[in-house]
């Protein structure tokens, strides 16, 4: 019988073990939801893209006003060292967050943020969504700052809440414009003809959607525009990325089947280039 191992966490500079990890309960983050987060994964034990996470950790920060007392060197150091304590597992999911810190009026930050590192093992998502695809909903909603990562996380539980309930994985939001712009935790491709089209802005600049970018095949044209709503029925194929999804083919949005209904062949592809990609990252090619 197997033996569960503790999870290894770091917190404000120390290491612990997961059911000891602690923050103040007048944490701005507790109180009012203000820091913010990032997540990665790992490939054979690898941080992927790391560098690149935590400054989105800091550009979040940023954007939102919280200021960071560790510098990116530091806060990667953190993690490979979390990492390495966690050896129990084959691959793991890696959660950066960056508290908002103890306030004395409980509203203004007073620049004491907590950074803490959460190391956890790794999540398999199911098989069909990659070999069948996956129904989508959309919802008329817009995050607030949506270039950063915030732990205000309101409109994307409320907006997940709604999918689950007609058995959809993800619920993509549509603003007062009608513009497809991202998922509660995806960004959005869409097929059509020979052109592969993304939201240029109003997102948060995913990791996975930037090496997708990379892996474009050649004789795909790139369109960085908003994909309008009344359009999506015109769409061929649609997929969705995120660092713990990677890439899932869309198959329905709404009652709206996109394309065939299954998974397409530019979709297909693109999954074999970033599948063959994080393999060859994660031994160190």
């Amino acid at each position: 019988m197997d033996t569960y191992k503790v999870d290894t966490y770091y917190v404000n500079g120390k290491f612990v073990d997961e059911d000891a990890a602690r923050i103040p309960a007048k944490d701005l983050t507790v109180l009012r939801g203000y820091g913010v987060f990032d997540f990665l994964i790992t490939y054979n034990r690898r941080p992927f893209y790391l560098k690149e996470h935590v400054e989105r950790l800091e550009n979040s920060a940023k954007d939102i006003g919280l200021k960071l007392s560790h510098t990116n060197e530091q806060i990667c150091n953190i993690v490979q060292e979390t990492i390495d304590k966690n050896t129990h597992h084959d691959e793991s999911n890696i959660r950066l967050i960056y508290t908002g810190g103890v306030s004395p009026n409980a509203v203004t930050p007073a620049g004491n943020g907590i950074l803490m590192v959460m190391v956890t093992p790794k999540l398999m998502l199911p098989d069909f969504w990659y070999s069948e695809g996956v129904s989508i909903i959309t919802v008329d909603m817009e995050r607030f700052i949506p270039t950063s990562k915030s732990t205000n996380y309101l409109s994307a539980v409320f907006a997940l809440e709604q999918a689950h309930k007609v058995g959809a994985a993800e619920a993509m939001y549509v603003d007062r414009n009608q513009r497809v712009l991202e998922g509660t935790t995806t960004n959005v491709f869409a097929i059509k003809g020979s052109s592969i089209i993304t939201p240029p802005d109003g997102i948060l600049p995913g990791i996975t959607r930037s090496v997708v970018l990379k892996l474009i095949p050649e004789d795909l044209n790139l369109e960085m525009r908003h994909i309008d709503f009344a359009e999506l029925d015109q769409m061929d194929e649609i997929f969705i990325t995120a660092s713990n999804k990677e890439i899932v083919p869309v198959v329905k949005v709404n009652d709206m089947i996109v394309g065939s209904g299954k998974p397409g062949k530019v979709t297909r592809q693109v999954m074999d280039l970033f599948r063959s990609y994080t393999k060859d990252f994660g031994q160190g090619k």
